[in-house]
Formats: structure tokens, sequence, C-alpha cells
């Protein structure tokens, strides 16, 4: 069971002024996954006032397993939150020992820990995008900047993922391996672009 926080139970408010406060936690990590919950949501509230609409009768299918996917992928947004802060009090732990191999080992498996939530971040954010690019010819279409803001909040996080990668890489002992880190990072920044791009065409066209 998870000692950490709970952020997530917090009120905005209170996770705001956490966030601001001199602790290494929440941080960015953190409100990576807090943001991408809220973009999942959006997309639930799109899919929620599209349901249920005579004109879109033909999509009922789709709408009821899109919406079991996206409720997944919130819970597991805010899983993350959780296991981003794990992650650091991993590293802290592992850079307060004595300096020797043990500590070198348990530095790299903290720095795994560090790359490996956020990278999950990233990957999960993209398949929500990709979800609302589906969604977007398929809703309501009062709804759709909605759709455009749950796109918007996934392609910050992503982002923000990425710096928080690209920080760590350093401290990856296999070069060949920080290098196929950053690359795949890099790609998913790109198609998080890409996507956003393709999405607010979609929804700028039906204003």
């Amino acid at each position: 069971m998870s000692t950490n926080e709970d952020y997530l139970g917090m009120s905005v408010r209170e996770f705001a002024a956490a966030t601001a406060s001199k602790t290494p936690t929440p941080g960015g990590g953190s409100v990576a996954g807090a943001v991408a919950s809220l973009g999942v949501a959006l997309g639930e509230m799109t899919l929620n006032f599209s349901k249920g609409k005579k004109k879109l009768a033909e999509h009922e299918e789709y709408y009821a397993h899109l919406g079991e996917r996206l409720e997944r992928a919130r819970a597991m947004f805010q899983q993350l939150v959780d296991d981003d802060v794990s992650a650091y009090k991993l590293y802290q732990a592992s850079n307060k020992m004595e300096d020797g191999p043990e500590k070198d080992e348990q530095v790299q498996l903290a720095t795994a820990a560090a790359i490996n939530v956020p990278r999950e971040v990233m990957k999960l954010a993209l398949a929500v995008m990709d979800d609302m690019m589906e969604l977007s010819g398929k809703c309501n279409t009062w709804l759709i900047t909605d759709l455009m803001a749950s796109a918007t909040l996934c392609a910050a996080a992503i982002r923000l993922s990425d710096y928080n990668v690209r920080i760590n890489l350093p401290s990856v002992a296999d070069t060949d391996q920080a290098k196929e880190i950053g690359d795949a990072s890099s790609a998913d920044l790109a198609r998080a672009g890409e996507l956003l791009d393709a999405i607010e065409k979609v929804g700028l066209a039906m204003l």
C-alpha cells in the first residue's frame, strides 16, 4: 500500500498550494499526471453529452467502448501521480546511500523509475489523443471545444513528461539506452503535436 500523501484527494486549491510549497513533491511529474487526468475527464464529458443523441445513435456502441477506455485511462493517470512521488522518494533514498557499487545500482534503478513514469504518461496521453481524434468526428458539436481542450491538456502533459524524461537521461549509465529513450520521447512529442493540430483543424471547422 502506498504511503504517499493523497494529493488527488486534495481540493484543487490545496493541490495548487502543495505544488507551490518548498517541497519536491508534488512537482512537474505529478502535475503532468493530474493535467492528463483532467484532459481525459473533458473527453469523457464530451462523450457523455454525445451519448443518447438521436442524430448520433449510430455511434452508441462505439461510445460504450470508448467510455470504458477513458475511465480506465483517467484512473491510470491518477495512479501515475502517486507513482511519480514514489519514484522521487526512491531517487532521494539512493542519493543518501554511501558511495559504492550498491549505491550506483540503486541510483540506476531510481533513474529508471524516474524515466518510466513520465514515459507511461506520454504513451497513455497519446492513446487518449488518438481517441479524441476519432471522437471529434462523432461527437455533439456543441462539445467540440471541450474535446479540443481535452487534447490540449493531454498534449501539455506529454510535453511536461518529455521534460522529466530529458532531465534524467544524463544519469542513465548506458548511453545507447539513453539515446533510444530520448529518441522515443521526441517521437511521441512530435506525434502529440500532429494530433493536436489535426484535432484543432476539425474543431475549428465546426465553430
